[in-house]
C-alpha cells in the first residue's frame, strides 16, 4: 500500500468507533510502523484563551474565542499546531503553505499574530502496523490526497462532507453497512 502522509482519511458511516465518527484525518506518518494523524473537524470545549490561561501564554484578542480540537484519543494533553506561517522556527513542512508545530515555543507567536490561520490539535489518532490498512481493506475509511483548504480554511463543520464532495462523491449516497437491512 502505497504511503498515506500525507493524505486525509475520511471515517466512513459504518465507522463505529465514537472517536472518529464523521471525522476527517490530517495523516502525518504512515509506514510499516503503524501510522499516525490529527482529527481537523473536531472541536474541544476548549478556546485559545482557555489554553492561554492554563499555560501562561498571551494571545491575540481576536483568537481568544477560537475552538481548539481534539487531534484523537492518544495522549489527549500533547498539543499539535498546523499553520500556514513559514517564519516559525520549529515547523516541518505537511504541503505547500501548511507546517506542524508540537512546541510551546512555537505556539506563542502564533496565539500573538491574528492574521496566521491555524488549527491546534490536542492528543493525536495512531495505528499499530497493518492496524490502518485492515479498518481501510474493511471500508471503514476512505483515503485522498490532502489539501491546505480543509485543514486551515474550511469551516470544521463542513469538513467531512466537503472533502468528500472533493472526491466527486456525494455525502448523501453513503450509506451504512452492517447488520441486517
Amino acid at each position: 500500500m502505497k504511503a498515506l502522509a500525507p493524505g486525509f482519511l475520511i471515517a466512513m458511516p459504518k465507522m463505529l468507533d465514537p472517536n472518529f465518527a464523521k471525522t476527517v484525518v490530517l495523516m502525518l506518518e504512515h509506514n510499516d510502523e503503524g501510522a499516525m494523524g490529527l482529527i481537523i473537524n473536531r472541536s474541544a470545549e476548549l478556546t485559545f484563551s482557555d489554553l492561554a490561561r492554563a499555560q501562561q501564554l498571551e494571545v491575540a484578542e481576536a483568537r481568544e474565542d477560537d475552538a481548539i480540537f481534539v487531534g484523537g484519543p492518544v495522549e489527549p494533553y500533547r498539543g499539535f499546531v498546523l499553520h500556514d506561517r513559514d517564519s516559525i522556527e520549529e515547523r516541518a513542512a505537511l504541503l505547500p503553505g501548511l507546517f506542524l508545530s508540537v512546541t510551546i515555543d512555537a505556539l506563542g507567536p502564533l496565539l500573538l499574530d491574528p492574521t496566521t490561520r491555524l488549527r491546534f490539535c490536542l492528543g493525536y489518532s495512531g495505528w499499530g502496523p497493518g492496524q490502518l490498512e485492515k479498518e481501510i481493506a474493511e471500508g471503514s475509511w476512505l483515503f485522498t490526497e490532502a489539501e491546505l483548504a480543509p485543514v486551515l480554511v474550511t469551516d470544521p463543520e463542513h469538513i467531512w462532507s466537503e472533502v468528500i464532495k472533493g472526491m466527486g462523491v456525494d455525502p448523501a449516497m453513503l450509506v451504512s453497512t452492517g447488520g441486517i437491512n
